[in-house]
C-alpha cells in the first residue's frame, strides 16, 4: 500500500485516507511556477491523483442519480476546479454509456464569518433565490469540508426549497474529532487537520492557479482560516 494512500475497508466507496505522517512529494519531482518556490514545502496530492479520484466519484454519482438530471451547486471560489472536472467526467461517462444525465451548474458563494469567527448564520452571495431547486436532484460541490458548520447551514437552507434529493461531493474532508464526513456523500480524500492550498484553494488569493494540492511552508491551521 502506498505511503500516501490508505483505503478504509469499511468505507472504500467513500474516501481515500491520507495518513497523518504523509510528508508529500519532493518538489524536485514536479514542475510548478518558480515564484512559488519559497512558499511550497511539498506536493501534497498530485494533479493526476486528484483527477483519477474525481473520475471515480463521477462513477458513484452516475450510479446514485440513475435517471435523474443533476442540478449542481458549485460553492465558490475554492470549488470551481473540482466542480468543473467532476461535471466533465459525468458528461464523458454519459456520452460513453446509455445513461446520459443532463447537468446544469449554478454558482454560489457562502459567508459564515462574523469578525473572523465562524457562526451558524449563512449568507449566500450571488444566486440567493434557490427556488429553481424545487423538485430537482441536487449535487452540492465543495472543495473542502472542515468542521461542517457552513455545509450544515447550507443543507438546511437548500432543504427549505423542497428538492427531490440532495447529495454533497467534497474533494477533501478534514479528519477532526467531530468530523463532518456524515454530511458528505462523495469524498475524494480524507486528510489530516492541516492547511492545504492549490487546485483553486487559496491563501489570501494566492495558489489558486496550481493544478495540484501543496503543503505550504509557513501556514498552519491555527494561523489561517480554512473552515467549511
Amino acid at each position: 500500500m502506498s505511503a500516501l494512500l490508505q483505503m478504509d475497508n469499511a468505507e472504500i466507496k467513500k474516501r481515500i485516507v491520507i495518513k497523518d505522517d504523509w510528508p508529500g512529494y519532493s518538489l524536485d519531482l514536479f514542475t510548478y511556477p518558480e515564484h512559488y518556490h519559497d512558499d511550497i514545502e511539498s506536493i501534497y496530492i498530485p494533479h493526476g491523483v486528484i483527477m483519477n479520484r474525481t473520475e471515480r466519484l463521477a462513477h458513484y454519482i452516475m450510479d446514485d442519480f440513475r435517471d435523474d438530471n443533476i442540478m449542481v451547486l458549485c460553492v465558490l471560489k475554492g470549488g470551481y476546479k473540482f466542480c468543473a472536472d467532476l461535471v466533465e467526467f459525468i458528461k464523458i461517462l454519459g456520452r460513453n454509456s446509455n445513461k446520459y444525465l443532463e447537468t446544469r451548474v449554478e454558482f454560489i458563494r457562502l459567508k459564515s464569518y462574523l469578525n473572523d469567527q465562524s457562526t451558524e448564520d449563512l449568507h449566500i452571495i450571488g444566486c440567493r433565490d434557490l427556488s429553481f431547486l424545487r423538485g430537482k436532484s441536487v449535487l452540492i460541490v465543495e472543495a473542502i469540508v472542515d468542521t461542517g458548520k457552513t455545509m450544515k447551514a447550507l443543507l438546511k437552507h437548500v432543504e427549505t426549497f423542497e428538492p427531490k434529493m440532495v447529495k454533497v461531493a467534497g474533494l477533501l474532508v478534514k479528519r477532526l474529532p467531530n468530523m463532518a464526513e456524515s454530511l458528505t456523500d462523495y469524498v475524494g480524500f480524507e486528510i489530516p487537520n492541516r492547511f492545504v492550498v492549490g487546485y483553486a484553494l487559496d491563501y489570501n488569493e494566492y495558489f489558486r492557479d496550481l493544478n495540484f494540492l501543496i503543503n505550504h511552508k509557513c501556514i498552519s491551521v491555527s494561523s489561517a482560516e480554512q473552515e467549511r
